[in-house]
């Protein structure tokens, strides 16, 4: 029995010890995921969440060559370096919602809708910025995120394999390059409603001009916030459309082209 028990732990030891790993990367990852980290979630949902994936990754991940039982100094270093590589896969992911806010908030300041129900989630946003986030997350629920996930987590073995440190410069390069990207995205989808906001405001100054006695505020701002609402209807279904081409973008490169 006892040799039965000790064949048993030098054939899977290993893979228990990688399964250990490759859990920490995912949770640190799911507490930042699109839907499955929102604060909305129970922390025990996201746990088993977190284990499921687990389950379901780690015999997909290959282990490196001569990997066994790690000892202490390298089981802490791999811990480290899987909670930050999962926390770098969980912004990448998370920065797909901040890009909708960001066009939210654009679009609700550029419509006069910024203050109508700013404060009635976990993380107070304009209705449009709600809006865009519960209806991406539904799309992409449909487009099968959740498997895409699995497929996405895989893939991030390849380019920061098990127990290693990403490379400082490049990690670093590439949150910059993300970011920069996140924004100008952003303001790319928000450019109908600038641009609306832009040519209203013209237009408001030159009747303005024209006729100083007529209160062109109150004429105005419910033709903006019509218009603003009638624009949103047509444009909403392009921008969600085009977001979650950016949402397959990082699932299929996390972690951009880091070494």
């Amino acid at each position: 029995m006892i040799a039965t028990l000790s064949a048993l732990a030098e054939l899977f030891g290993p893979w228990l010890w990688a399964g250990a790993l490759i859990g920490l990367r995912i949770s640190a990852a799911v507490f930042l995921l699109p839907a499955f980290g929102a604060q909305m979630v129970p922390m025990r949902v996201r746990l088993g969440m977190a284990f499921a994936l687990t389950l379901l990754v780690t015999p997909l991940v290959p282990l490196p060559s001569g990997w066994g039982v790690p000892n202490f100094a390298l089981l802490i270093s791999a811990a480290m370096s899987e909670s930050l590589t999962g926390l770098c896969f969980g912004f990448a992911l998370r920065l797909t919602i901040w890009i909708l806010q960001i066009v939210g908030s654009i679009a609700a300041q550029s419509i006069s809708l910024s203050q109508i129900l700013g404060g009635a989630g976990v993380d107070p946003q304009p209705a449009i910025s709600q809006l865009f986030v519960v209806a991406a997350l539904a799309l992409a629920m449909m487009a099968g995120f959740h498997i895409q996930i699995v497929s996405a987590f895989v893939k991030s073995y390849d380019l920061v394999p098990l127990g290693q440190f990403p490379l400082a410069a490049a990690m670093s390069d590439w949150a910059v390059g993300e970011v920069a990207a996140g924004f100008a995205l952003a303001f790319s989808l928000a450019a109908p409603f600038a641009i609306a906001s832009l040519l209203y405001n013209m237009a408001l100054g030159a009747i303005n001009r024209a006729m100083p006695q007529l209160m062109v505020a109150f004429v105005g701002a419910p033709a903006i916030t019509a218009g603003g609402l009638a624009l949103l209807a047509i444009a909403a279904p392009l921008i969600l459309m085009l977001w979650l081409e950016r949402l397959a973008q990082a699932l299929g490169q996390p972690f951009g082209p880091l070494p």
